[in-house]
């Protein structure tokens, strides 16, 4: 890390938190966050990956550690995908509970990483100044996978109860069919149907952020001398064995919260 970043609090955090972007349009929204992108496919590829060649090397025999521990994994996925989704949960919606608890998971790990160092590797290994290392820290990230599952949401909705049954569902429900009520039974859709791709996205980026933003504060008492080091340490320590029961219940809710929204589009009121 540059020397001048290492001067104030603010000048230090606005260093970890910075985007790397890349414009491929004209106003702010079509700027890319590259280290979020690039961050996001890597592990996504590796968590995948990794399960694929587990999956495809198992044996009816006695099982590795490695496949034991996937077989356990998707057993206790499969096992909370059932006991909230009532349907034919083996053809899209339990396998997609999997694939986005994995990939979450691994997004938050990054967070454990000693954001110092990784600074250094990024900087004078690879020549980038910027590069923001947990992808779940950029609300972009959050709110792409929030809006992913509010998309196949409302296209369950329309699959399963077909277009009239989800307009008389979002006209006449919860508070009935006379037509007096209708535009509050409208109101109420579709307050609820914004709010949720808003407290689903806010809640995993915001208790991962917190966590990065307490890291980063820990991580400035290094530069206060050998006692500012030394708790440093053990307070970061501390922070982050206490950090992985936080990074994977938040992508253990993202994933619930996910199967729920999707469970409630099947079933009609």
């Amino acid at each position: 890390m540059a020397s001048d970043l290492e001067l104030t609090p603010n000048s230090y955090i606005t260093h970890h938190l910075t985007n790397l972007t890349t414009s491929v349009g004209e106003g702010p929204f079509w700027v890319l966050h590259v280290d979020t992108l690039v961050m996001s496919v890597i592990l996504g590829i590796l968590g995948m990956g990794s399960l694929w060649l587990v999956v495809r090397k198992a044996t009816p025999g006695v099982p590795t550690k490695r496949q034991a521990f996937v077989e356990l994994l998707i057993e206790f996925i499969d096992t909370q995908v059932k006991n909230t989704f009532h349907g034919n949960r083996h053809t899209f919606v339990a396998p997609a509970a999997l694939t986005i608890f994995v990939w979450v998971l691994l997004l938050n790990t990054m967070d454990l990483l000693p954001i110092d160092i990784m600074a250094w590797v990024y900087e004078n290994v690879f020549g980038i100044h910027n590069w923001r290392n947990v992808p779940t820290t950029d609300v972009n990230t959050t709110f792409a996978l929030a809006l992913s599952i509010w998309f196949l949401m409302i296209f369950f909705n329309l699959k399963v109860k077909g277009l009239g049954g989800w307009l008389f569902e979002l006209f006449c429900t919860p508070f009935g069919k006379n037509p007096i009520l209708w535009p509050l039974n409208l109101l109420f859709n579709v307050i609820e149907y914004v709010s949720k791709p808003l407290s689903h996205s806010l809640r995993l980026f915001g208790n991962i952020y917190a966590g990065e933003i307490i890291f980063l504060l820990l991580g400035m008492w290094a530069a206060t001398g050998v006692a500012g080091s030394f708790f440093s340490a053990i307070l970061g320590a501390g922070w982050a064995i206490f950090h992985i029961l936080i990074v994977t219940l938040q992508a253990f809710i993202f994933m619930m919260l996910s199967v729920v929204y999707l469970s409630m589009a099947h079933e009609s009121h």
